[in-house]
């Protein structure tokens, strides 16, 4: 350890939010560089080369094989597919010497895709799995949390290339189940979740997400057994209702209700019920104006109405009307569009105007699922001051579509009917995309079938968050004193301390890390001379799952092991604790 180019520090760093991020950089596995970017330094590179290697392993063994690009790629391609525009601002871009522009690749499914192009143009080559562990940039608006969202991250990457959607589907399976090996070797518990596929697009998209308190994505489970994150979480709609014997649309004066809460309670001293149940906020239509910035710059306005008990949930919003950017109407947007009356909004019908005001036209009206045909609002009437009781969808309005927009709570039907559902908080490990041909369209990647015809390869891509991975292992393996990592990626297998002044206790010490060694076991010794309190703290802080410490025993031939991640201490003689440790290390 004298020699280690280590230095640990006692306290927390100022930017750290998470224990992973404060013990990472405490320990002395990484080192701040820039906002979003770290050095990391000789513990660090341990720990993820050991998960590197198990990712390697279980790639290989599901038939994929390794490549490496580089991270600094031409533009085209990405604009051929779209993803330049799609990615926006969250992309790295420069320009040579030349003015040629460049990339710093977020993802590399282009890059795969034209490499094969280059080399394969028979289906008697595929089908394929390629696979890189390199690093990625993407600009985040505001990176935090350490290595769990930085601007420069490390990624496992795989993609595979099959002649035909029976290949995809095999090929897809194959790296889905290589995951599940690959978390279980990692000890991290893992939900797999449909998910939102995003710029990468495709037909089948599933997360595995770490369910952690300090997880960045809600997602959503039943006992059931469905799974999905909440921009993927599908909304049950209700039968629609029948229209005929409903009360007809009223109009009726609401001053100063431009909230639900106002609303409510107008309704429940003025016009009470005539079932006796007092009126709530599912019962009104919250029509929530959005924002949508579209990838060639234009600026559109949607309407959505919502059940008046829920909010708008942007995330769902950006995953319904992706890839435009979505945001909430500014007081700008209400200036430009009179016709939307701020706090009194109401549905207008594609068919002509509603109670007798006019449509609003140029801007579009959705609806949440919920609002089915037969369902029965109290909503905006689209004048100042002015609701209206008893409009119903399919009657008296009808929509220009659905989206999924409102929060998803707890107590909501899963879409397979697998039971009620309750939220959670994670933080994705890894992703896997059934791409189909949308890259090999745009890029020409084609190979000759069985039948010497041309057929355009189908795709999919699989990803890992290797530095991600590496936190949220410190997250979950870490106490106040510092981290415990599982043996199967801590920088060591054991840690020898000599706690005493006398030199013989580092003889000792010394002796018991060379026979490790020779039995194949990775020794850290803490050869410095130091007080024992500052040695056990690194041993503590640093997290090697065990520690043998060479100390006052000594005299009567005996030492002491520490299981770190328990705290469990056993005295261990000195005839036979080389064997004990050493077959503990190898199972």
């Amino acid at each position: 350890m004298s020699r280690l180019f280590l230095r640990t520090l006692r306290e927390d760093p100022s930017d750290a939010e998470f224990r992973n991020h404060k013990l990472l950089v405490r320990a002395g596995y990484i080192r701040r560089v820039a906002p979003g970017g770290f050095a990391w330094l000789p513990l660090g590179l341990r720990v993820k080369a050991r998960i590197e290697a198990i990712i390697r392993e279980e790639m290989e063994a599901a038939g994929a094989q390794e490549v490496h690009f580089p991270a600094l790629l031409p533009v085209e391609p990405y604009k051929t597919t779209g993803r330049y525009d799609e990615y926006g601002d969250d992309i790295f871009t420069l320009e040579d010497r030349k003015g040629v522009e460049y990339v710093l690749a977020p993802t590399h499914e282009e890059a795969f895709a034209l490499l094969v192009k280059d080399l394969y143009s028979s289906y008697k080559d595929l089908p394929l799995s390629i696979y890189q562990i390199q690093d990625k940039f993407r600009d985040e608006a505001r990176p935090r949390a350490g290595l769990m969202r930085g601007r420069e991250f490390t990624m496992k990457d795989a993609y595979s290339f099959d002649v035909d959607d029976e290949g995809l589907d095999a090929s897809y399976d194959l790296q889905r189940a290589a995951y599940e090996r690959i978390f279980a070797r990692l000890g991290l518990e893992y939900a797999i979740v449909s998910a939102h596929a995003g710029a990468m697009g495709g037909s089948r998209s599933e997360e595995f997400l770490h369910p952690t308190p300090i997880g960045d994505d809600t997602f959503v489970r039943s006992a059931g057994g469905y799974a999905a994150n909440v921009e993927a979480f599908r909304t049950l709609a209700p039968a629609p209702r029948e229209v005929a014997g409903q009360a007809a649309a009223t109009a009726f004066d609401s001053p100063d209700t431009p909230t639900i809460a106002t609303l409510v309670d107008l309704l429940n001293e003025r016009h009470p019920r005539e079932d006796g149940r007092p009126w709530a906020a599912g019962d009104t239509l919250k029509n929530v104006v959005l924002a949508l910035t579209h990838t060639s710059g234009e600026r559109e306005l949607v309407v959505v109405g919502i059940p008046g008990d829920r909010e708008a949930d942007l995330k769902r919003a950006e995953a319904t009307f992706f890839p435009a950017a979505v945001d909430t109407a500014t007081d700008e947007d209400f200036a430009a569009h009179p016709e939307l009356v701020k706090g009194y909004i109401g549905p207008w019908s594609a068919a002509g105007p509603v109670l007798g005001t006019e449509s609003t036209s140029g801007v579009r009206f959705l609806v949440d699922p919920r609002v089915v045909d037969g369902t029965a609002w109290v909503t905006g009437a689209n004048e100042p001051e002015r609701h209206v009781l008893s409009l119903v969808a399919g009657r008296d309005f009808v929509a220009d579509g659905v989206a999924e927009v409102a929060e998803v709570r707890a107590g909501d039907p899963a879409p397979d009917g697998s039971g009620p559902v309750e939220l959670a908080r994670g933080t994705e490990l890894g992703h896997v995309f059934a791409l189909g041909r949308k890259y090999a369209e745009a890029l020409g990647l084609q190979v000759l079938d069985r039948n010497g015809k041309l057929v355009t390869v189908t795709m999919g891509s699989y990803g890992i968050g290797v530095s991600r991975v590496m936190a949220l292992i410190a997250e979950s393996n870490s106490d106040e004193a510092g981290l415990a990592w599982p043996r199967s990626v801590a920088p060591f297998d054991v840690a020898v301390v000599p706690a005493g002044k006398d030199e013989a206790v580092f003889e000792e010490a010394e002796r018991i890390g060379r026979e490790l060694e020779l039995r194949g076991v990775d020794v850290l010794v803490d050869d410095r001379r130091l007080s024992p309190g500052v040695k056990f703290k690194d041993a503590e802080l640093i997290g090697v799952p065990t520690v043998v410490i060479v100390g006052r025993g000594l005299a009567e031939g005996v030492v002491e092991v520490l299981d770190r991640a328990s705290g469990e201490r056993t005295q261990e003689p000195l005839t036979t604790v080389v064997d004990r440790v050493a077959a503990a290390v190898q199972g």
